[in-house]
């Protein structure tokens, strides 16, 4: 998929030039170890499907493990002159995350001008596995994330409460909590499809 035409320009470009700084040492390595994949999630991804949401971080994780680059901070305008940061977020980590084993195969491509997706192949969490991955924390921040991508008609109430109780099966621990917040995502997710159908 392209990016949302709603998606920023000066966003976009300093996302790519970001990306553009992992894949360039990833070039070198011998055909057969390639493509890395790259999972995007967070306000990244949010952006990209529906240009809201400008985050400073990018949350990401890779198919196999690899030494990243130490620039990885972008300085860019927005459209008022302001300056902005955009910066790979070392410390992400999606094991925390309620995230469904299929997850990163369900991912969608993300096609970026001058990346090669045969070195790396950038890829965003599908929108249904980007909202189920904010149930674990569901801070107000989440809540409007969810409510944004079902608002956008990009995930059902239905499909989030299948795919968050598919998810639930591979983690331990009292998982109380977590069901009632997945009942509240699915309301949540409920009104927006109803605003949308009036």
């Amino acid at each position: 998929m392209r990016p949302s035409r709603a998606t920023r320009p000066e966003y976009l470009a300093a996302f790519t030039e970001l990306v553009q700084r992992i894949a360039l040492p990833l070039g070198e390595l011998p055909r057969r170890s390639l493509p890395i994949r790259m999972y995007v999630a967070g306000g990244a991804a949010m952006h990209f499907y529906t240009g809201e949401r400008v985050s400073n971080d990018v949350d990401a994780v890779f198919s196999k493990r690899i030494a990243l680059p130490s620039d990885l901070e972008v300085t860019y305008q927005d459209p008022d002159g302001a300056p902005r940061l955009l910066y790979f977020d070392r410390q992400y980590n999606e094991s925390f995350a309620l995230m469904h084993e299929d997850a990163h195969d369900d991912s969608v491509p993300l096609t970026l001008k001058h990346i090669d997706a045969c070195i790396l192949d950038v890829r965003l969490l599908s929108a249904l596995d980007l909202a189920v991955s904010k149930i674990s924390r569901f801070s107000s921040q989440d809540r409007d994330d969810i409510i944004t991508l079902g608002k956008h008609g990009l995930i059902k109430s239905a499909a989030l409460r299948r795919r968050s109780e598919q998810a639930m099966h591979y983690y331990v621990g009292n998982l109380d909590t977590l069901k009632g917040t997945i009942d509240f995502a699915c309301r949540i997710v409920e009104d927006a499809e109803q605003r949308n159908s009036r």
